[in-house]
């Protein structure tokens, strides 16, 4: 349990979620896709119907249409779906939470929610998910993270102040409305020049609910590691490795 309580862990889970309203081109440009292999093991046989909860500017939404299903995109941001209707101009986009989608019963064979689980309360958003999805239909949870099993990766997480980096064992949490928990595992690079990395820094929850000072003590650490310790120039492209990380549990 977060030190102060469940209620403090709430609260901040809100604070920090909130700083994703704005900059929706900015995560776009910098944020990394997801490997299709991702969506191929995902997707259940048969899948006619989608919604992607916590869409974002619609990175994964994309993988769910060129496998042709019918997608619908959920998110709170009203500037990350004017991102995802630029990309995607024919999918239904509509602002809601994983909590209170507002779609149809019973409407869906999948329902994903990329890069967004740990902002959503999993029993409340477990409810509704089961009430928007058919029996038998597919919950699936996908996280990028840094591959920090890389020595120069680890490090550069530590400087980022990178907290969504799971631990071995780790397993989301759902609520009872669904079974049959799997896991799969996609490691793969993307390609990125160094400045672009100091702008995913600038992407991320923690830089962007800091204070200025915090702010410019980040940037500072980034630029001597990148720059000075790696000895990478700013259009330099690198190789940054990932692991995406993809769960997908069965309604009950």
């Amino acid at each position: 349990m977060a030190r102060g309580g469940p209620k403090l862990h709430h609260e901040r889970r809100q604070e920090l979620g909130q700083s994703f309203q704005d900059g929706g081109a900015h995560y776009e440009r910098v944020r990394p896709g997801y490997p299709g292999e991702s969506a191929d093991w995902l997707i259940p046989a048969g899948a006619r119907d989608a919604a992607d909860i916590g869409a974002g500017t619609g990175k994964f939404t994309a993988l769910l249409v060129e496998r042709g299903l019918h997608t619908v995109a959920v998110d709170p941001s009203s500037d990350m779906l004017a991102q995802l209707r630029q990309a995607l101009p024919g999918v239904a986009a509509v602002e809601g939470t994983a909590e209170d989608t507002g779609l149809a019963p019973e409407a869906f064979d999948l329902v994903t929610v990329a890069q967004a689980w740990h902002w959503c309360d999993p029993l409340r958003a477990s409810t509704e998910i089961a009430r928007i999805l058919r029996p038998g239909g597919v919950l699936g949870l996908i996280w990028n993270q840094m591959d920090t099993s890389v020595p120069w990766v680890h490090r550069l997480s530590r400087i980022m102040h990178a907290g969504d980096v799971h631990k071995p064992h780790f397993k989301p949490p759902l609520g009872p409305e669904f079974t049959g928990l799997e896991s799969h595992l996609t490691r793969w690079d993307d390609a990125m020049r160094t400045v672009d990395i100091i702008d995913l820094a600038k992407s991320r929850s923690y830089y962007l609910a800091a204070g200025e000072a915090t702010r410019a003590k980040v940037l500072a650490n980034l630029a001597w590691y990148l720059n000075d310790h790696l000895g990478h120039g700013p259009g330099d492209v690198l190789a940054f490795p990932y692991l995406t990380q993809t769960w997908r549990a069965v309604r009950t």
